[in-house]
């Protein structure tokens, strides 16, 4: 069987702290994998806040998620912190790709993650082109 491979970038600039909550857990009685996706949809969140953005209002547009990927490397349980890395790449005229790096705090690596996102206008519902700020900060952030 093949398995998914995703390279990361070899720098992240933002960084947050999240806790494995109860409600993150599946039956294994370990973090479930929809609650990573839950978890770096937080982290993106805050990573646009670092710069002023929200998912909504880019300089004047919103994001749109086009696809996602997440490859396990390790459990966690309750109560354990992660941090969870954030750094976009692979930009193109209308979208990047926000990739994810999840570890513990003696640095196992929990999981990573790619999402590739479109900038969007909800009013026209048509897609627009990356904005310059965002594109020079998010090289920064």
């Amino acid at each position: 069987m093949a398995r998914l491979k995703l390279d990361l970038p070899t720098e992240f600039r933002f960084r947050t702290s999240l806790t494995v909550r109860v409600t993150d857990l599946n039956y294994g009685n370990h973090l479930g994998n929809d609650a990573v996706l839950g978890m770096i949809h937080e982290a993106r969140v805050r990573w646009l806040a670092s710069m002023g953005y929200s998912e909504l209002d880019v300089e004047g547009v919103g994001i749109i998620m086009a696809d996602c990927a997440i490859v396990y490397k390790a459990q966690g349980f309750l109560g354990e912190g992660l941090t969870v890395a954030v750094a976009a790449g692979d930009f193109s005229r209308i979208g990047c790709d926000l990739f994810y790096l999840l570890t513990k705090a003696n640095g196992t690596e929990v999981a990573r993650a790619k999402t590739g996102i479109v900038f969007f206008d909800y009013r026209t519902q048509a897609a627009r082109p990356v904005p310059a700020g965002f594109r020079r900060q998010s090289r920064t952030a």
